[in-house]
């Protein structure tokens, strides 16, 4: 059996919430919720005084969170060397119009991860976090594609940031108008936003004739977002 862990994460300084912190959560397994339904991250991180903030994709195993690049990536050189990291990702859920400009919200869903990444040795690991990266984007596609060279697995880099220092924030429901402000005579509301996936289009080496390819194979297990 796995390691039983608390149904919530610890809060630390500094992940306390101090802004609207009743909007915020430390449950484990919303927060996996949120991350498992996601494609892209932004990891922040500082080198030589200079901030940076990469957009990239992710995978989670467990209670960790994977992600990849070139051996020669400088974000990847950088989280190799053990330094701070705050990875952050969000879903928006949809658009809060308010009857004032000071009002306007959005409904989302973020989770912000704290920590330090370690660069994965273990061959066995790494081709788990590999086939686990394919299979978030489309569950199941590792097993249909070419396996990776040795050289493709030499190339390719994984860091592991164990989830251990993390919150989430949601914002959900109608806009806060002030009370003087319900009459005034603008449209208020939300209007929910998703993430669809669009009609796949084959490229030119697909066979004529062949079966297309099954878009609801990626879709997401979203939330209302109103």
């Amino acid at each position: 059996m796995g390691t039983q862990h608390p149904p919530s994460l610890p809060v630390t300084e500094r992940t306390r919430l101090r802004r609207m912190p009743t909007r915020g959560t430390f449950d484990r397994a919303a927060i996996y919720r949120f991350l498992d339904e996601a494609f892209l991250c932004h990891i922040a991180f500082v080198v030589d005084d200079q901030p940076y903030a990469i957009p990239t994709g992710y995978a989670r195993v467990g209670d960790t969170l994977y992600v990849h690049g070139s051996a020669a990536s400088r974000m990847v050189r950088a989280l190799a060397g053990g330094i701070d990291v705050c990875v952050t990702v969000t879903l928006v859920d949809g658009l809060v119009l308010a009857r004032s400009a000071f009002h306007h919200s959005m409904n989302y869903r973020s989770v912000v991860i704290l920590g330090r990444a370690q660069l994965v040795s273990d061959p066995g690991e790494k081709t788990a976090a590999l086939r686990a990266f394919t299979n978030h984007i489309v569950p199941g596609r590792w097993d249909e594609v070419r396996p990776m060279t040795d050289q493709e697995l030499a190339a390719t880099s994984v860091l592991a940031l164990p989830i251990e220092e993390a919150s989430a924030k949601v914002r959900t429901g109608p806009p806060k108008d002030d009370a003087d402000d319900v009459s005034w005579p603008a449209w208020g509301g939300v209007i929910p936003l998703s993430l669809q996936a669009g009609v796949p289009v084959p490229d030119a080496h697909v066979p004529p004739g062949a079966a297309p390819f099954p878009v609801e194979r990626v879709a997401r297990r979203s939330e209302p977002g109103a």
